[in-house]
């Protein structure tokens, strides 16, 4: 999902020397984000590391370190901690989680959790609110009240830079429309704009849940490292984000990657999406709630009763992991991923009926690409699309740092505006 042209820059050998435009002033500014991708993603290197990663010299290396220190975007410590600004052993660079940050949000069904995330990945504040107004107007406004909170936090920077958001729905990747969200009960909702009205002054992002939880796999997770991978995302319903020859595969207007929405079984339920006999109505949260006799339950309860319910031969949860591996197969012998990660509902799924899914999977797959397969949980946990959120609000940042920290933005004495105010 990055709109970088490069790998990673977490990974070794990322060599940037080219810039789009071709002018001094373009290269220089696309130098100072490669650094800064650096520092974001890998933490505290040395001048000397810097210098070897993107094949600089030192005093190359040297000038762009002064110039995001001059933007409050890192600082110099000699190795061990103690602050300097000259002399050998070479100075550690680390990036100011403390004064660059931006917002993420991870909007859920029944509730919303915000953060200030800061530069290199750290959560430096959170809140949690359960959602009392499930119109897309009504979770605007919340999240744009928790947002004025977390910029009145002792922990809030002095440059909180961009907004991102994670949305279980069908996102429209050029404004952040939600043109279908049926968990959520969304339609051709304009959220990125409703939410950038509260948000003034800073520039709002807006993603589906399971493509922000691909990207924060790939950049920083589990799936670091690796340019194939199928992220699958089970709460209400189920989606999926797409990392393929280390890019993501959004479609041609972002909307790729609807996986519970493929039809696994014609006969089957009624899905929300209108269709029948989707993957999702076999292995959702609804699913979930049938396997266990506990239709009432919130998320967290599913997933301790997946824990501690019976998955042996017969059992309901044994049949979850069935259709769980019937699904992955078939994104299996489409996508030939390296890694499949489940996450949500899905990871307890997967815990607790294990043995299933492997054997539906094996008995589905095509032996060529199952070679080449491993099956994980997310390493970042519940987090993980939250930090998929950050990624997405990072990316103006990284991409042109100066003219980023060089714009007005919200302070603890200027918050968002919101509704009313």
């Amino acid at each position: 999902m990055t709109r970088s042209k490069t790998r990673p820059a977490g990974a070794h050998g990322a060599r940037q020397r080219v810039a789009p435009g071709g002018t001094q002033e373009g290269l220089r500014r696309h130098n100072l984000g490669t650094l800064l991708r650096h520092l974001h993603l890998s933490g505290p290197l040395s001048r000397a590391e810097l210098t070897g990663r993107m094949g600089l010299n030192r005093s190359t290396i040297a000038g762009l370190v002064s110039q995001l220190a001059a933007l409050d975007a890192v600082r110099e410590e000699r190795p061990g901690g103690t602050r300097a600004s000259a002399g050998r052993p070479s100075l550690v660079v680390q990036p100011r989680s403390d004064a660059v940050q931006v917002v993420a949000a991870d909007v859920g069904v029944r509730q919303v959790t915000v953060a200030l995330a800061g530069l290199g990945g750290e959560v430096m504040a959170r809140r949690q609110r359960r959602v009392t107004s499930p119109t897309p107007e009504g979770v605007a406004d919340l999240l744009g009240s928790l947002v004025c909170d977390l910029l009145a936090d002792p922990a809030a920077g002095r440059h909180i830079v961009g907004a991102g958001v994670s949305i279980p729905g069908v996102v429209r990747q050029g404004d952040g429309c939600v043109r279908f969200a049926p968990n959520l009960g969304w339609t051709d909702a304009p959220f990125g704009e409703l939410l950038q009205r509260r948000l003034v002054r800073m520039r709002v992002h807006v993603g589906n849940d399971a493509d922000l939880g691909a990207l924060a796999e790939h950049l920083r997770g589990g799936a670091r490292g690796v340019d194939n991978v199928v992220f699958i995302s089970g709460e209400v319903g189920v989606g999926g984000g797409l990392i393929l020859d280390g890019r993501s595969l959004r479609g041609a207007g972002g909307y790729a990657g609807e996986i519970g929405h493929m039809t696994v079984r014609p006969d089957g339920r009624p899905c929300r999406c209108g269709a029948r006999g989707c993957w999702e109505t076999e292995i959702g949260s609804a699913a979930v709630a049938r396997a266990l006799g506990m239709p009432e339950a919130t998320m967290a309860e599913l997933a301790a009763g997946l824990r501690a319910a019976p998955s042996g031969p017969g059992t309901p949860v044994e049949e979850l992991g069935r259709w769980l591996g019937v699904g992955v197969a078939n994104a299996v012998n489409l996508l030939n991923p390296q890694l499949v990660i489940l996450g949500g509902l899905l990871e307890d799924v997967f815990l607790a009926a294990g043995d299933a899914v492997r054997a539906s999977l094996a008995a589905a797959v095509l032996s060529a690409p199952a070679e080449q397969l491993r099956i994980q949980v997310p390493r970042l946990g519940g987090d993980v699309l939250l930090a998929g959120a950050a990624e997405l609000a990072w990316e103006d940042l990284l991409a042109d740092p100066v003219g980023v920290l060089r714009r007005p933005g919200p302070r603890m004495s200027d918050p968002p505006r919101t509704m009313g105010a």
